[in-house]
């Protein structure tokens, strides 16, 4: 197919935050191969909000009602006919399968019937017909996997993180009025959606009371559904924090981070969110991948490994390298010795 012939194309990738901010770098580059293109996300109820606010991308969502054997969110099998018939109908011109390896949706992907389909597919599991698939890279950064999609597609691009701060943002955290200065304060975020990925609450808090002993106030942040691990995380400290959990939104959260001297976190969207941002971090990577979903920036970002390497005096000597010196450029002989910190390359 000729790419200046491309109207109207799809992205399945019904994941989370994290998630999606980690592809569109990819995104990106696929808008600006494909000016005339309208982008259109399939991804999960509740990402329109994630959706509108890349908008100079994306020109809609369309929301995925689940799939047996994806584990993001419950389905309805009667509703995944319709979805399909509904998909048809539209007509795309590109169907992208950007959700991972394709061992679970490359057949649903299919038959979305798009005149044209890619993504990746794994060796000796299906693919579909045509040269716009290329084999999983299950290797690297996750962006990177994506943009090497696009180098297979004929696209280049940047590994530059994004996350548009608005207007309405702005306004919307100073109605807060949470009482912080800008750069005097460190947000510490000790959820996660998954709670195998969470650092346990006392050494997010033996951090925090470190912070307030040089004068940096502590913001404890969270979603409604995370206060009960910041209020154990607070409970835990000897100093008094602020507590904005449960109070912001995606757009408050990122002023939050953006006005923040540091974010301290385990490895989750908010994450995504600092690198994206530019603003410094110690994270806590539980899930034993910080070469894929780590900061990909390590003289913003301190990664610690923690499954193989649970050495609670690396965190206290990265968050006093931070402290001292507001990143960790030239600390890579203290600290970057761990796997997950090995400099990550395009």
């Amino acid at each position: 197919m000729d790419k200046t012939s491309i109207r109207k194309i799809g992205i399945f990738r019904a994941l989370q935050l994290g998630d999606l901010l980690c592809a569109i770098p990819a995104v990106r580059a696929l808008k600006d191969a494909m000016p005339q293109a309208d982008i259109y996300l399939i991804g999960l109820p509740g990402s329109e909000a994630l959706a509108r606010r890349f908008r100079k991308y994306f020109a809609g969502i369309i929301p995925f009602p689940g799939y047996p054997g994806l584990p993001e969110q419950a389905y309805d099998v009667k509703k995944i006919a319709s979805f399909i018939a509904y998909m048809q109908e539209q007509r795309f011109d590109l169907m992208l399968q950007m959700q991972g390896n394709g061992t679970l949706v490359n057949q649903l992907v299919e038959l979305f019937g798009a005149a044209c389909t890619g993504g990746y597919y794994m060796p000796h599991d299906y693919k579909p017909p045509g040269e716009w698939f290329m084999p999983y890279p299950d290797h690297g950064h996750e962006v990177l996997r994506h943009l090497s999609l696009m180098r297979h597609l004929g696209i280049g691009g940047t590994h530059a993180m994004e996350f548009p701060v608005e207007e309405e943002d702005i306004r919307k955290f100073a109605a807060l009025d949470l009482g912080l200065e800008r750069k005097k304060y460190v947000c510490i975020h000790p959820g996660s959606r998954g709670a195998w990925r969470r650092w346990p609450p006392a050494f997010f808090a033996a951090l925090a009371d470190s912070c307030c002993r040089q004068g940096i106030k502590v913001v404890l942040t969270g979603t409604k559904e995370e206060l009960g691990i910041v209020e154990a995380t607070a409970g835990q400290m000897k100093h008094e924090a602020v507590i904005a959990a449960g109070r912001t939104d995606l757009g408050t959260m990122a002023v939050l981070l953006q006005d923040a001297f540091a974010l301290i976190s385990n490895c989750t969207g908010v994450a995504h969110m600092a690198a994206a941002i530019q603003t410094p971090g110690i994270i806590i990577s539980m899930d034993g991948e910080p070469h894929r979903w780590g900061p990909m920036d390590k003289t913003l970002f301190y990664t610690l490994d923690w499954l193989a390497d649970p050495d609670f005096a690396k965190a206290e000597k990265a968050l006093d390298i931070l402290l001292r010196n507001g990143s960790f450029k030239g600390a890579e002989n203290l600290l970057y010795l761990s796997p997950g910190n090995i400099p990550l390359t395009e």
